[in-house]
């Protein structure tokens, strides 16, 4: 099964916009990715919609909780300084080489797609992901 780790704004548009985005978040729900996910990660969700969305901690916490069902946690050993720019674009790094992911999956033009590959790993936006996956018929 395909490893993937999204970044936060993919997790945002997913749940304020859909589109493609909503695609990979539907994909793991079906058990047809597996979606890697962080606390960190996890927390920088929560902070956006609080802080630029203004959602409610219980709107909040049923995001976190389905998430947290469609994906699987990991807990990063080793910290990275790749990304000197904005040093918390380092955690996606982070959760994706522990995780041995196949894919980052982001919306970040400034930081992180421009990276192309981090070690073993294809950085991607959402449409070139899920036009990847079915070109390769990795579904």
């Amino acid at each position: 099964m395909v490893r993937v780790v999204a970044d936060t704004n993919i997790y945002i548009s997913a749940i304020l916009f859909g589109g493609r985005p909503a695609e990979i978040r539907q994909l793991a729900r079906d058990g047809e990715i597996e979606l890697l996910i962080s606390e960190h990660i996890l927390a920088e969700i929560a902070d956006v919609l609080k802080i630029e969305f203004g959602w409610s901690d219980r709107q909040i916490a049923a995001v976190l909780d389905e998430l947290r069902e469609i994906s699987v946690l990991i807990t990063p050993a080793k910290t990275l300084s790749i990304i000197k720019e904005c040093v918390e674009d380092n955690r996606i790094l982070e959760c994706a080489v522990e995780g041995s992911a196949e894919y980052i999956v982001s919306g970040d033009k400034r930081h992180i797609l421009p990276l192309g590959r981090y070690k073993d790993i294809t950085i991607l936006s959402a449409s070139e992901f899920i036009n990847t996956i079915h070109e390769d018929n990795q579904l």
